[in-house]
């Protein structure tokens, strides 16, 4: 794979920003069916997103599709990987070893972080997922959400682990800080959900600029 940072546009919510994400460039898009979330969409919401997607000629080999959960049937998300075809899934919850096991498709997990986290801790939680070929979703703990709460954590806590195969740094990411986070921790990857959007809707302009950003740092 190439060596250039990968982008995950998560949140995506119709075909207009899934599309625009296939054209800038992005390397993944997440769909959040995850209960009670800002940018929940049902199974229906996201047949039309990607029915739409994959007819054009970059949604056949363009970014590949994420489906986020948490804490829900293991039944049911796999039934929803099947029936929409996900790529991968990100399981944002306290999802165990006989949970990941039972995935018909590779995992991100997220792990959020704490104010006061020790270097060291937020290395050996991220080093558990990366040795068993597991992505990691390194986030900002917030009470208040699960994930997309627009807000950064010390990017310093991540400079041992940013630049680890499969782990992408999120967390109040944006086009403007987007080049100091790349250029500080060389991550593998990027994501990003609030950080595109204009009054919580995702901005073509925003992705464009975010994967520019990201790609060309």
């Amino acid at each position: 794979m190439s060596d250039e940072t990968k982008v995950k546009i998560c949140g995506i919510r119709d075909s207009e920003a899934a599309i625009a994400a296939a054209d800038a460039g992005a390397d993944f898009i997440g769909l959040n069916f995850v209960d009670g979330v800002k940018r929940q969409i049902t199974l229906e919401e996201a047949k039309k997103i990607l029915n739409e997607y994959r007819s054009i000629p970059a949604g056949s080999d363009g970014p590949k599709i994420v489906g986020l959960f948490r804490n829900q049937p293991i039944e049911y998300v796999n039934g929803i990987v099947a029936e929409l075809k996900l790529d991968y899934v990100q399981l944002n919850g306290s999802e165990d070893e006989d949970y990941d096991s039972q995935m018909t498709v590779p995992i991100f997990h997220q792990v959020r972080v704490q104010a006061g986290t020790s270097p060291e801790s937020v290395s050996e939680l991220v080093t558990g997922h990366v040795e068993k070929s597991r992505g990691v979703v390194l986030d900002a703990f917030d009470p208040s959400t699960h994930g997309g709460s627009g807000k950064t954590f010390e990017w310093s806590l991540a400079e041992k682990v940013a630049s680890e195969e499969g782990v992408l740094l999120a967390g109040g990411l944006n086009p403007e800080n987007v080049v100091k986070a790349v250029q500080q921790l060389n991550p593998w990857g990027v994501d990003v959900a609030s950080g595109v959007e204009y009054d919580g809707v995702k901005d073509p302009e925003l992705i464009r600029q975010f994967v520019k950003a990201a790609k060309n740092t």
